[in-house]
């Protein structure tokens, strides 16, 4: 099954939560929870998401983190989106709503985002 969500003149997180319930498989009868529902969820116009608060731009931090003392890296949505793109915040978003488990990653490899 393959599902198409537009992100035009839309929030992140309502448009996030969307792609991650249809990930899951949680719109269909036969979802259970251990199980990959081989969904692809092609997510297009990224680039024109809206971001409500402007203050986020500044505020908000994604961390990722080398094991090492002092590895620690912190970089703003602002310059995550002029370095990658708005498509890794919204797989950023995504990832962070689906269950930490052993399917996470099988999961986000059905997501395509296009800017």
């Amino acid at each position: 099954m393959e599902y198409t969500v537009d992100a035009t003149n839309r929030s992140l997180g309502r448009v996030a939560t969307e792609v991650a319930s249809l990930l899951m498989g949680k719109n269909t009868t036969t979802f259970v929870r251990n199980a990959n529902p081989g969904v692809t969820v092609k997510l297009v116009n990224a680039s024109k998401i809206t971001i409500p608060n402007q203050k986020k731009l500044l505020e908000k931090t994604y961390n990722s983190f080398s094991g090492y003392p002092g590895g620690l890296k912190q970089t703003t949505m602002a310059h995550m989106i002029e370095k990658k793109g708005y498509s890794e915040i919204l797989t950023q978003a995504v990832k962070g709503m689906l269950p930490k488990n052993k399917l996470q990653t099988d999961l986000m490899k059905h997501l395509i985002v296009t800017e």
